[in-house]
């Protein structure tokens, strides 16, 4: 058998092996892509624990602020209902008792307290919770609150029903004091009429003074130095006895009053409200049931003149009677 030496076969058996260095920079360059890959899913992971972080954050932040909602709107709510209930009791202000004040400031107080809690920009769980058991307080304090005002306002209502009773009582009271006033006062009237005096048996005589101080009655006008002017006052047994005013009012021929500042005269008030010029006013001391004897003399500064006087006699606003003295004028020899 013939051998034959083939060159391709020569030629592979004198292949080298790579150098041994290149075995690291793979184990190298595997390495980095491990520790790249390891990075990044690092980096990924990271990332879904902060999203995942974020998304509690935001769910506490949700719930925290829906809570704050929550009580935000039971506060308002209470709020309402308060000032409801002060508002239907605003007549009533001056009966509240020193409880009721107390729980309006009690009450006032904690609402301000749980607006501080809620208006907290990072508040916590447990502002919340004090939050929440102050508006549970504070809805207690407004239903006491409620019931005192209803109780007050029962209390009310009975006692504007007694004072109503206790006005129907005193103005029928004082309708029959009225009453009794007026039938007093018609009675004191009649009464008062009934006392007044009366004047009869009038005599007007006139007096002419002789030089030895002696007296003559005379008709004579210009013989006449004064009137003489006397009358009774009757009995009256409803006049009570003590002093009585008679006021005697003279009346010339002419129709003028006399009055002269000597015998006091001035004014006086009729029964019907008219003013009346009086000659001369009387003060008598009577006595009841008597009858008593006036006299007065009336001296003028001048002559008295030709015709009739008139005397008036006026006690308690009544003309209590008159009368008359006619003086003529005299003849030659009178």
């Amino acid at each position: 058998m013939a051998f034959e030496n083939f060159p391709g076969t020569e030629k592979s058996s004198e292949i080298t092996p790579p150098p041994a260095n290149n075995n690291w920079r793979n184990y190298l360059t595997a390495g980095l892509v491990i520790a790249l890959l390891g990075t990044w899913g690092y980096i990924i992971w990271d990332k879904n624990q902060t999203k995942e972080t974020i998304q509690q954050k935001d769910t506490v932040i949700a719930t925290t602020s829906s809570q704050r909602d929550q009580l935000q709107k039971e506060l308002e709510e209470a709020t309402m209902r308060y000032d409801m209930i002060k508002t239907s009791s605003a007549e009533m202000e001056h009966t509240k008792d020193s409880i009721i004040t107390k729980q309006d400031r009690d009450i006032s107080q904690k609402r301000i307290k749980i607006q501080q809690l809620l208006a907290k920009v990072n508040a916590t769980e447990s502002d919340l919770n004090e939050a929440r058991t102050l508006i549970a307080s504070l809805n207690t304090d407004i239903s006491t609150y409620k019931t005192k005002i209803e109780t007050l306002e029962g209390e009310k209502i009975i006692l504007t029903q007694e004072k109503n009773t206790a006005l129907q009582q005193r103005d029928k009271v004082q309708h029959d004091l009225d009453s009794a006033k007026t039938i007093i006062t018609e009675k004191n009237e009649v009464i008062d009429i009934a006392s007044t005096l009366h004047a009869s048996n009038f005599s007007i005589l006139g007096i002419n003074e002789k030089s030895s101080g002696k007296e003559k009655t005379t008709t004579v006008a210009k013989r006449v130095d004064k009137l003489r002017i006397s009358f009774d006052i009757d009995e009256n047994r409803t006049a009570t006895s003590g002093t009585k005013f008679i006021y005697v009012c003279v009346y010339a021929p002419d129709g003028n009053p006399v009055s002269m500042e000597t015998l006091g005269s001035g004014k006086f008030n009729t029964r019907d409200g008219k003013e009346k010029p009086f000659t001369q006013k009387i003060d008598v001391n009577y006595t009841q049931g008597q009858r008593q004897t006036l006299s007065i003399d009336l001296k003028q500064n001048s002559s008295f003149a030709t015709g009739d006087y008139k005397i008036e006699v006026y006690n308690n606003g009544f003309k209590i009677g008159e009368g008359i003295r006619s003086l003529k004028k005299g003849g030659i020899f009178s």
